[in-house]
């Protein structure tokens, strides 16, 4: 999640909201913040590069939440 400039939250804050407008199976299991995502150059997110990112994440045994 990637929050507008001034704005604050908490992981608690959105594992709530998603729960109460989802139903179970589509609330996310993990929230992680980020400062920007990757973008190309014109625009569009680069779901590639944070599937790889998250791949990395996940064989050097970090985790996040």
């Amino acid at each position: 999640i990637v929050l507008k400039e001034g704005e604050t939250a908490t992981v608690g804050e959105f594992k709530t909201y998603f729960s109460e407008r989802l139903v179970a199976y589509k609330v996310p299991s993990e929230v992680e913040f980020r400062s920007e995502l990757p973008k190309s150059m014109i625009g569009k997110i680069l779901r590639r590069q944070l599937r790889e990112e998250e791949i990395s994440k996940q064989s050097s045994g970090d985790s996040h939440q």
